[in-house]
């Protein structure tokens, strides 16, 4: 999991570096329909489904430099963090609380065209399929348990391995994904 090891960044201070001159490298990994609704002016997306750390950090103008990584709460920039610490670097750098706490802090945002949050599309379909399970269960045939079972075992599973693979899932639908280029475009 390895979490525990990220570093992170207010985004007040992280602002403060970007206001102060230097050289920010921000990325955001939340999919890009959540980029486009509202996004730190600074960042750029390269959503977590298709990161490639070895690409990213070869395209870099600053190399040596610190790369940050946000998204909506803090959840996703981590994970990425680690994708980045496996890959075998290690100046990356969490913004704490995301996006959300970035905007909750007054910093500046690119607002466009809002979105649903890939974290509340799996709560929705999450519950979704829970509830329609008992239903078919209570008066179709009891075999219809095991879709709520699945659910709460992959619920589970999610939360111990910090993974949710209904987000992998829905990050790959066509609402979720950008018309265009995915880096860049504010």
């Amino acid at each position: 999991m390895g979490n525990e090891s990220v570093r992170s960044v207010e985004p007040e201070r992280l602002h403060a570096l970007c206001t102060g001159g230097e050289r920010v490298d921000l990325i955001d990994v939340r999919t890009p329909a959540e980029y486009r609704s509202r996004h730190a002016d600074v960042a750029i997306s390269v959503p977590l489904d298709r990161l490639n750390a070895a690409d990213l950090m070869a395209g870099r103008n600053a190399a040596d430099g610190p790369l940050y990584v946000i998204c909506g709460t803090g959840q996703r920039g981590r994970t990425a963090c680690d994708l980045f610490g496996a890959a075998g670097y290690e100046n990356v750098i969490n913004v704490a609380g995301g996006t959300d706490a970035w905007a909750r802090a007054g910093l500046p945002v690119v607002r466009g065209k809002s979105t649903m949050s890939l974290e509340r599309q799996v709560r929705i379909s999450a519950g979704a399929m829970v509830f329609v399970g008992s239903l078919l269960a209570a008066f179709v045939s009891p075999y219809w348990l095991v879709l709520p079972g699945f659910v709460g075992a992959g619920l589970v599973f999610a939360g111990v391995t910090d993974t949710c693979g209904m987000g992998m899932l829905l990050a790959k639908m066509p609402w979720n994904r950008a018309c265009g280029s995915s880096r860049g475009g504010h």
